[in-house]
């Protein structure tokens, strides 16, 4: 065992001692101090926790924790809930290595010496880095790490806000006319990012558009966000951009119109992005699947019109917004069925899965099929659990994963493999174990089915729950099953070419 195995074996036999002590005899004073000295630490702890992040990436030593990345390292592994951000930190406050070999200094000196300090913390660090990012190209060395120097010294006094507000300050300093600022600082800063669904099922966008981008949109708004435009409330809204809608009719619509802009500009973007995705704007086909909202429900959802849908790009829809959807589509394929028609067994005939075993993989996975990757199903893959030793292009042999985890699976100690479960909740899903010596447990993937894994816990039934999905294989050829397969119907608001 190295000194610093048995180190960190002491510091956490210190962390017991601390955590199990009691500071009631202490004053006033003597608890203040102590609790800034467990700031100061953990802080420490922090830079010292990039420092092993930075090995882990050096030596490739995520792959020995069976993960592909050290992105999926940091989240599952070590639990960081922004895994990119805590990179970002890294590449930023770590001596990084040339392609010559030689150690490079730190792109944040200084920020680096005051986190190892203590004297300040992640959410500080953030915010100098966001500034940075933010300073235009064409500014000099020099002045770039005066800049760096001062929002490192700024830190240890101002909050992460301040900081920021401070940062405004030093880029008007440094780029007063903005003429600096070029079409390599724009292209840096473009973004646009999609939140995750909070508990009402609404999704928060934020985005940073380039001057095209603004101009463009500006265009969009002006037509398709016009008061009366793409009204949901409104069933005589004119729909689309309203060039051939009669003046008086849009007139009459704009007067009923009691939407804010922000609502208005909301449902302009609705408006244009159902055109784009059942227009045909998309094409026929994204990944085996057709480029338009499929939803995988139970027939007890869409009977008793409760709970939620799961979408194939990884969203919840709630049933009332099934039911919508559901009123302009058709039920293309019934699955988990013993009644189905569909060719789902081509045997070694064709390499890709058609598009009626893709669905029926939606239905049953939901997303990747390695336990803990929260890839959605429409970006996922179709692997084939023994292609390579003869296997086949048939519904009971494939399960979804997303590329990385795909080319993860072969011989390697540091690879995968993948083995269809026999028993227990998981039954008939492929399960995921890393090439160790004795073999790990097959793990499924549950991330993409919490409300099977909720049901056992619902206060509202005293039935049991649900029988998992059952093996495809034994639901498809049984003469007769011990009780009724659950049934999941898949909804798309056109019609499926099973053939393609």
């Amino acid at each position: 065992m190295s000194d610093l195995v048995a180190d960190y074996a002491a510091l956490e036999q210190i962390l017991d001692k601390i955590a199990a002590s009691d500071s009631t005899a202490c004053d006033e004073e003597t608890v203040t101090e102590l609790a800034i000295r467990h700031e100061h630490t953990i802080r420490r702890v922090e830079s010292i926790g990039n420092q092993r992040i930075l090995e882990v990436s050096d030596r490739d030593a995520h792959r020995t924790a069976g993960c592909v990345t050290v992105t999926e390292f940091l989240q599952t592994k070590l639990r960081i809930t922004h895994p990119k951000k805590r990179l970002d930190a890294v590449r930023s406050l770590e001596p990084m290595h040339a392609m010559t070999g030689e150690k490079l200094p730190p792109v944040c000196s200084n920020t680096a010496r005051e986190l190892a300090a203590g004297t300040i913390g992640p959410d500080h660090v953030h915010a100098v880095l966001d500034v940075m990012k933010k300073i235009p190209s064409a500014v000099g060395a020099e002045q770039r790490a005066f800049a760096e120097q001062t929002l490192a010294e700024f830190a240890t006094t101002l909050t992460p806000k301040e900081i920021t507000a401070a940062g405004v300050r030093i880029l008007a300093h440094l780029d007063p006319d903005g003429q600096l600022t070029d079409d390599r600082d724009r292209a840096r800063n473009r973004k646009l990012n999609l939140g995750c669904q909070d508990s009402q099922l609404m999704s928060k966008l934020t985005a940073t558009l380039d001057p095209i981008t603004r101009a463009l949109f500006d265009v969009v708004l002006a037509k398709w966000a016009a008061p009366g435009m793409n009204n949901p409330d409104d069933e005589l809204s004119p729909i689309g951009d309203g060039s051939d809608i009669d003046s008086n009719l849009l007139r009459e619509a704009a007067d009923r119109d009691h939407r804010s802009q922000s609502q208005r500009n909301h449902d302009a973007l609705k408006a244009l992005l159902d055109v784009a995705v059942n227009g045909g704007l998309l094409g026929g086909s994204h990944r085996g699947l057709p480029p338009q909202i499929i939803v995988s429900i139970t027939d007890a959802q869409l009977r008793e019109h409760a709970g939620v849908a799961r979408t194939a790009t990884g969203a919840d829809l709630p049933i009332s917004d099934v039911i919508t959807l559901a009123a302009d589509a058709q039920p293309h394929l019934a699955v988990f069925s013993d009644v189905t028609g569909e060719p789902l067994f081509f045997g070694r005939g064709r390499r890709l899965a058609s598009q009626a075993q893709r669905l029926m993989a939606f239905a049953q996975y939901r997303g990747c099929s390695k336990d803990d990757c929260a890839t959605p199903f429409a970006h996922t893959e179709m692997h084939h659990a023994d292609w390579a030793d003869g296997g086949l292009t048939d519904a009971t042999d494939m399960a979804p994963a997303c590329g990385r985890h795909n080319r993860a699976v072969g011989p390697e100690p540091h690879q995968w493999s993948t083995e269809k479960i026999t028993d227990g909740p998981d039954k008939g899903r492929y399960g995921w174990r890393r090439n160790t010596d004795p073999p790990e447990k097959l793990r499924a993937n549950h991330l993409h089915r919490i409300d099977e894994l909720l049901h056992p816990h619902s206060p509202d039934t005293d039935e049991a729950p649900s029988p998992p999905v059952l093996d495809i294989e034994h639901q498809l050829v049984a003469e007769r099953l011990p009780r009724a397969p659950r049934v999941d119907v898949v909804w798309s608001r056109h019609p499926i070419d099973y053939a393609a």
